[in-house]
């Protein structure tokens, strides 16, 4: 049972998964964005240029006063899953060991400053003889 566990907390917490469900998330409350602009808006607009209804300054206040209120809740949403994502990512990284840089496998000709072998005692681009490493 606590392998099963383990593989599926591998599964949900991979980069594909989070990002699927970051974008199914933000996806969802984009949707109320977009429904707000058409309902308070662009339909408002569209019954006032055909004559279908007039508004009054009351009511053209309410809709701009629900799109913004539709607007912050998507940016308090964005906010949230920030961070949210921020902690997870966090607790992810608690249990690695940071890897260690590898030793290095090249050094500089000190006279033609090309790159070479560490264990070079000649340096194949100026055939220059380089110092020999003290044992």
């Amino acid at each position: 049972m606590k392998k099963l566990i383990e593989e599926f907390k591998a599964f949900a917490l991979r980069g594909n998964m989070m990002d699927m469900a970051v974008g199914v998330i933000i996806g969802g409350g984009f949707t109320g964005i977009v429904t707000s602009l058409t309902d308070n808006f662009i339909n408002p607009i569209l019954n006032v240029v055909t004559g279908a209804q007039m508004y009054t300054l009351q009511n053209v206040m309410g809709f701009a006063s629900k799109f913004v209120s539709d607007l912050v809740n998507f940016l308090i949403l964005a906010f949230v899953l920030f961070v949210l994502l921020k902690a997870v990512n966090k607790l992810m990284s608690l249990g690695q060991k940071k890897e260690e840089p590898a030793a290095p496998t090249t050094k500089k000709c000190p006279y033609c400053l090309s790159e070479i072998p560490i264990e070079a005692t000649r340096c194949p681009h100026c055939t220059s003889v380089l110092e020999e490493k003290e044992a």
